[in-house]
């Protein structure tokens, strides 16, 4: 499939994919919004990719938020559907996706730009990075997750603070409260990014996406993450990975994962 919006490299395992608006500080319209649920979706698909980078293009930003100008005459309904979709379509989607997914924040990460980072697994912000929430200078408030999940990453109360004041934290205050896991300079984020895909791949990727599903079930009030982690586990002993990894181990050597 041929995107507009978005840029897709492989390097063996591990799939890059690059919000590519840089006129527009990469901001997310709807038609990214697809482009970037098509593309996890086939990746997710893919047995050849076993870990995902995303990015931003240009040295400016991540994602500086999203596209204002596609929402600001909504009614009360369109706004509802608005972050409905969003949802369904990429951030709960990413969250949830079996394959890892490595944020690598260069720049801005604003509104849904930081709602996207934290939709990944984990995140690496290059040292010029800036995060935050502003949406409530725009009147509305973030609805693409934020007041969920950046609680969970940093505590309510910071959370509180950030969304209120719609401030931005640096790389490294976004390091110190926990929000980003590493902070690199510019030029290395992508290659110390990779680094660190290359070492999930080598691992087994059905235990990954099961190790997933456990680790969110713990902050989905519907399920019990013990009882998802019972039978996440079970189910491993199923797999070929396991028969491999546990073969490898008794013979002293490396597994080599399906």
């Amino acid at each position: 499939m041929n995107f507009e919006n978005i840029l897709l490299s492989q390097n063996e395992s591990v799939l890059t994919i690059t919000i590519n608006r840089p006129n527009q500080l990469n901001a997310l319209n709807l038609a990214t919004i697809l482009e970037l649920h098509t593309a996890f979706s086939d990746a997710d698909f893919d047995k050849r990719v076993k870990a995902i980078l995303l990015t931003g293009s240009g040295s400016k930003a991540f994602v500086a938020g999203a596209d204002i100008k596609e929402f600001a005459h909504f009614d009360e309904a369109q706004g509802a559907t608005l972050s409905k979709n969003g949802h369904d379509l990429l951030f709960d989607f990413v969250e949830n996706l079996g394959t890892p997914v490595i944020a690598a924040i260069n720049g801005f990460a604003l509104g849904g730009g930081l709602e996207l980072a934290m939709c990944a697994h984990f995140r690496i912000a290059s040292s010029n990075a800036k995060m935050g929430l502003p949406e409530v200078s725009l009147g509305v408030i973030p609805g693409y997750g934020g007041t969920q999940r950046l609680p969970q990453l940093i505590g309510k109360g910071k959370a509180m603070e950030l969304i209120m004041t719609a401030s931005m934290l640096s790389a490294q205050e976004a390091l110190n409260c926990g929000l980003v896991n590493y902070v690199v300079e510019q030029e290395e984020l992508l290659p110390f990014a990779e680094k660190l895909a290359v070492k999930i791949a080598r691992n087994s990727s059905t235990a990954i996406a099961n190790a997933i599903s456990a680790v969110n079930a713990n902050y989905d009030k519907k399920r019990n993450g013990y009882k998802v982690e019972k039978e996440n586990f079970g189910n491993c002993f199923g797999t070929p990975d396991f028969e491999e990894g546990t073969t490898a181990f008794l013979e002293k050597r490396k597994p080599k994962f399906s």
